[in-house]
């Protein structure tokens, strides 16, 4: 199986945090990044696009990364 690299990382731990908020949005309706960044702030759109950039690169990311090496 192929290593992780450091992108791979860091888009699976964003990729992550973003599914937890959105389980808090769905639970208890609260929106973790908007209380931190304020609601559809500059930041906090920011840190949408690049959660949901980071979820399109795992999804393109996903078929290398489950295939097996040869030899293996």
């Amino acid at each position: 199986m192929q290593k992780l690299g450091s992108l791979d990382w860091i888009t699976l731990i964003l990729v992550i945090v973003g599914g937890l908020n959105w389980a808090l949005v769905g639970i208890f309706g609260f929106d973790l990044v908007a209380a931190i960044f304020g609601e559809m702030s500059a930041l906090s759109r920011i840190i949408y696009v690049v959660v949901g950039l980071s979820a399109i690169y795992l999804l393109a990311m996903s078929g290398k990364l489950c295939r097996k090496q040869p030899g293996q």
